[in-house]
């Protein structure tokens, strides 16, 4: 009869209970090293510059399909998860601009041309638009899935016929689903600001939410300036980046040097999770150097800049005013090199695009 020593038959009883004890921690285990290390939400607003209201039959001169190329190019660098585009045109010359982008980076993308909405009769709103081959609004573009829209006429309180509007995506984000506001308002309308704030609160505790546009107007107005001291209404780039001017328009896209001096594109986060807060990691300006036309003249992207934001989550507990201390090193291909400066006769880049500004 064969024996077994009493170390073996030791060993036979104990390992069962150690597997078992293996599988229940397990989970635990990787849930707790998983938790918070989901990568942090990159979110970019960009205002794209339009080649004018009547594009459709005159090239403006904006070298739009240049300054397109450009933005592609940057943007396949920069990598963000999620766009949301101001002045983004459908024209009879260029097609449908937020479309073309969002085919060149594989994302989804809603549009909604502001210019559908001069008279709010839509029939002889369209009329128009086809008429003249031209239409523009904003747009949101997602490397993740965007589940919901929604158009917002916003009132026209100084410019009768300049029709602003938001575009609201509701977007299936890794880490929970993500309201996202796209806005261009029109400059000096603090009644569209006011409006703006409103629909935007609507979306407090529905999740996360990020307002990101040209707002037109600079954060010492009044509208911002009370935003600012509202309990979780964060000014990314401006927590982030404490004291820096940020500025963001007028480029003038023909010269050699920077000349945006104002700051007037924002993203604004309210947070509304449930499983943690959001946490600003970093925030910076991008799209802040000029290419080349083929005979060596220097062309910004627009005369905008675009911001980028990281929204991470911390655990429960840590408000969204909360900046984790690492942030994104400047990219070599983006260094702010060179101190705002004016030329003696600037020209506004925006001289042969009156519509919408």
């Amino acid at each position: 009869m064969l024996r077994t020593s009493p170390m073996v038959t030791r060993f036979s009883y104990t390992l069962p209970w150690l597997a078992a004890i293996l599988l229940l921690c397990s989970p635990v285990t990787h849930a707790e090293e998983g938790r918070g290390d989901s990568p942090p939400l990159r979110v970019l607003t960009y205002n794209l510059l339009h080649d004018g209201a009547w594009s459709g039959f005159f090239e403006s001169g904006t070298h739009l399909e240049e300054r397109l190329d450009m933005s592609i190019q940057e943007l396949k660098r920069l990598q963000p998860d999620i766009i949301a585009l101001q002045e983004a045109s459908d024209s009879r010359k260029h097609g449908n601009v937020p479309q073309r982008i969002a085919d060149a980076l594989g994302y989804q993308m809603v549009f909604a041309p502001a210019t559908e909405h001069i008279f709010g009769i839509g029939f002889v709103d369209r009329l128009i638009t086809s008429a003249i081959g031209f239409k523009e609004g904003p747009a949101i573009l997602s490397r993740y899935p965007i589940v919901a829209s929604e158009i917002y006429d916003l009132p026209q309180c100084q410019r009768r016929l300049d029709p602003r509007i938001l575009l609201r995506a509701e977007i299936k984000a890794p880490d929970g689903p993500t309201q996202i506001f796209s806005a261009h308002t029109s400059k000096g309308d603090e009644c569209q600001l006011q409006r703006v704030g409103e629909l935007f609160r609507e979306h407090r505790g529905t999740g996360r939410a990020m307002l990101m546009g040209d707002l037109n107007t600079g954060e010492q107005s009044p509208v911002l300036t009370e935003w600012q001291k509202e309990p979780g209404f964060i000014d990314a780039f401006r927590i982030a980046n404490p004291g820096v001017p940020g500025g963001t328009v007028w480029q003038n896209i023909q010269v050699e040097w920077p000349t945006a001096d104002r700051r007037v594109d924002f993203i604004f986060l309210f947070d509304g999770s449930t499983t943690g807060s959001s946490v600003v990691r970093s925030s910076r300006l991008v799209f802040d150097q000029p290419g080349r036309l083929p005979n060596g003249d220097a062309l910004w992207p627009s005369d905008h800049r675009g911001v980028l934001a990281e929204i991470g989550t911390a655990p429960s507990g840590n408000g969204p005013t909360e900046v984790a201390l690492e942030k994104l090193p400047v990219s070599p291909v983006n260094p702010v090199r060179q101190p705002i400066r004016h030329a003696p006769h600037p020209v506004d880049p925006l001289s042969r695009v009156t519509y919408k500004k």
